[in-house]
């Protein structure tokens, strides 16, 4: 495949407001000015005149399974949401997430999203094969998934937030998470589908299953996933139980490091800032569900300024109905800006967050979120030459400013799963039907 005419942003630096980029099956041949090389053999020419062509989008956490529960708890805070919430998620099964995921992965790729996290630590004990209803949704819609083994084993009744009946014990939870890498992470180059260990939260989790987790993770050879530093709740839980910050406890359990990554990270002090930074830890920043929710804003421009890697996240979409990761990119600036100033954040440092800064966090940036030879042909087409956009001095800005565009093409390792702004890999009015009828089914099975 050939595209040629766009303003191309290889985010690794280079930009060619007249450029091309050639792609040989699954990897980018050539990126460069003008007219492209024709290869030889048969190749599709895309023209992208009056377009922007990015990285696809890197979504750093979701909880997928969530786009069947939305519009619920919609003025609480965290803790109240999740007490809303947790009766209602106690019913999902196989059925539902299938479901949901593959609803919420469809939505995803027409945002421009080629690469998708998922943290899933919801097991019922009648619910079936969640994990793989997850992998066998991502494998339907096309897109590159890390999914993430979630646990929690601190109930209600040991002091916990979660229900007793929605929690898993030690022993269990190491077991599946074993078996989850064993069944679908894949380390090879090109890989689909990568797997991490994600306890959730030290509001849900035991100290002795974060420090096994991360135990086991490094021994498996995966990545490590946790939320932290979410709310003010959580900064008093952490330090009326544990003496601390939740930044100091996680790093005395072996969680801070170049593999592990943390969703959120809004409440965090100076030393929590420079402990991240340091250790080279990943921060999944989330704006628009901490906005949802009132959390606060991450010290993004701090954490950046300390060395962290930072990339972007949705999050679950009962506390991000949009769900759209072009949201994440804008709100990220905007948010930045609103307590920093118009200097705190560039419109490309945010591009490059929900691109290269979410491969860095993902342990793939050897592989996708910039447009180089070599790399994955995980590409993403806008179109910008309608009205909302045409008279946007700088691409770029029309893009993380403007209101989303439509996508014109978006290729995951060179394979096209948006076309014209429609999914080809699934029926979304389907699809769209489906999820409808598990909500409803959910509702009622917590009622």
């Amino acid at each position: 495949m050939v595209i040629e005419g766009a303003h191309v942003v290889t985010v690794s630096g280079r930009e060619y407001p007249d450029g091309h980029v050639v792609i040989d099956g699954d990897r980018i041949a050539a990126v460069g000015p003008g007219p492209a090389p024709r290869p030889d053999g048969e190749h599709r020419v895309v023209d992208g005149r009056g377009c922007l062509l990015t990285p696809g989008l890197v979504n750093t956490h979701h909880h997928l399974y969530q786009w069947v529960t939305r519009g619920l708890a919609v003025d609480a805070t965290l803790f109240e949401w999740l007490r809303t919430l947790y009766p209602v998620w106690a019913g999902i099964d196989e059925h539902a997430v299938r479901t949901g995921a593959t609803g919420a992965l469809a939505h995803l790729a027409r945002s421009g999203t080629t690469t998708s996290t998922d943290h899933h630590y919801v097991f019922p004990r009648e619910g079936g094969d969640l994990l793989g209803a997850l992998v066998t949704a991502a494998g339907e819609v096309g897109l590159r998934f890390h999914p993430t083994r979630g646990s929690m084993d601190l109930g209600r009744s040991a002091g916990g937030l979660p229900p007793d009946h929605v929690v898993e014990d030690l022993d269990a939870v190491l077991t599946a998470s074993a078996e989850a890498v064993k069944r679908w992470h894949d380390p090879a180059p090109g890989a689909m589908v990568r797997v991490a260990l994600a306890p959730c939260s030290p509001f849900s989790v035991t100290g002795e299953l974060m420090r096994a987790s991360a135990e086991l993770g490094r021994e498996l050879g995966v990545r490590l996933h946790t939320h932290l530093a979410e709310t003010r709740d959580e900064v008093d839980f952490c330090r009326e139980r544990f003496g601390c910050t939740p930044t100091e406890y996680v790093a005395d359990l072996g969680w801070t490091g170049p593999d592990v990554w943390f969703a959120h990270a809004v409440h965090l002090d100076d030393d929590a800032v420079r402990a991240i930074g340091s250790t080279g830890t990943g921060v999944a920043h989330c704006p628009t569900s901490n906005g949802r929710l009132g959390a606060g804003i991450a010290r993004i421009r701090d954490l950046r300024d300390a060395g962290a890697v930072v990339g972007l996240g949705v999050d679950g979409a009962a506390s991000n109905e949009s769900s759209l990761m072009l949201d994440e990119v804008r709100h990220s600036l905007l948010f930045a800006r609103a307590v920093g100033g118009p200097t705190a954040l560039g419109v490309r440092e945010a591009l490059e967050m929900g691109t290269l800064g979410g491969a860095r966090v993902l342990g793939r940036d050897d592989e996708i979120g910039s447009i180089e030879p070599g790399k994955l042909a995980d590409l993403a087409l806008w179109r910008l030459d309608g009205l909302a956009h045409a008279d946007v001095a700088d691409p770029v800005a029309a893009l993380v400013l403007g209101s989303p565009p439509p996508l014109e093409l978006l290729l995951v390792g060179g394979r096209p799963v948006v076309e014209h702004d429609e999914v080809l890999t699934v029926d979304t009015e389907a699809v769209a039907a489906a999820c409808a009828a598990v909500h409803r089914d959910l509702l009622e099975k917590a009622t």
